[in-house]
């Protein structure tokens, strides 16, 4: 649970940076060797950070 907590930190403050957040995902999971590197824990991640730019921006977007 740990291992996903910063995962999850670490998408959230790469996500918007312009080198690949992915990465970051992959290098910090080989340098603390988190056993939890699978696509279906990626692609939540990025999911999460997905819906969270949705909420954020909610008001901006038109719905028609």
């Amino acid at each position: 649970m740990l291992e996903i907590i910063i995962l999850s930190i670490i998408q959230g403050i790469t996500e918007f940076l312009p080198i690949s957040s992915s990465a970051h995902l992959i290098l910090v999971s080989k340098y603390f060797s988190f056993k939890n590197e699978s696509l279906i824990l990626d692609l939540s991640l990025h999911l999460g950070s997905l819906l969270a730019v949705i909420y954020f921006f909610k008001n901006e977007i038109n719905y028609k």
